[in-house]
């Protein structure tokens, strides 16, 4: 049996670093350490929306979790959903949520990495207003916005937006555009997420 210490990892990394070891492993059982709280909840409910039965240990620190990969689960790249129409993500800010600036640009970060693991990837993602700092000079998620873009998912930043903040030169990820071409863009997908 394969053991997987998840423990000490930020989120997203323990479902990610479960959704890797899925893919990577035969049948059979594989067994995940976990910390308690968050890290245990998340990993267990994406293993049980999987279809995988989760069999539980508590550890002096943490917990293991023991999955078996039989012939009943859901292999974990058909988890797509049914949609019609490309998905556009509109970003109208550099963080996530109304909480703590801190709080909020880490959630941002989280979500732009978290995007690479997933099977279905935005058509688009537009960048307005102070979202343009995630694509400029000095973003911590340049590089993750960039290995989104080679795999296909175009990145635009808005240029009045751009000049506004004095930051067109200093763009490291996408194109510019302008509000002509996001709003046509918008209206013409089958779903627009707005961050």
């Amino acid at each position: 049996m394969k053991t997987i210490d998840c423990r000490n990892m930020a989120c997203p990394a323990p479902v990610v670093t479960t959704k890797k070891a899925l893919e990577e492993s035969g049948d059979g059982e594989i067994e995940l350490l976990v910390d308690t709280g968050a890290a245990r909840e998340n990993v267990t409910r994406f293993l049980q929306n999987r279809g995988y039965q989760v069999a539980e240990t508590e550890l002096e620190q943490g917990f293991a979790l023991r999955v078996n990969k039989g012939a009943n689960t859901i292999p974990v790249r058909t988890q797509a959903t049914q949609k019609s129409g490309e998905t556009v993500i509109l970003v109208t800010s550099d963080r996530l949520g109304d909480g703590p600036e801190e709080l909020g640009k880490l959630l941002m970060k989280n979500f732009i990495i978290t995007l690479l693991e997933l099977p279905d990837l935005p058509s688009r993602m537009f960048f307005l207003n102070t979202a343009i700092h995630l694509t400029t000079e000095g973003s911590e998620v340049v590089e993750p916005l960039q290995k989104l873009a080679d795999m296909g998912v175009e990145i635009f930043s808005c240029g009045l937006c751009l000049d506004f903040f004095h930051k067109k030169e200093k763009l490291r990820v996408g194109s510019v555009t302008n509000m002509y071409n996001s709003a046509e863009a918008l209206l013409a997908a089958g779903s627009v997420i707005k961050l």
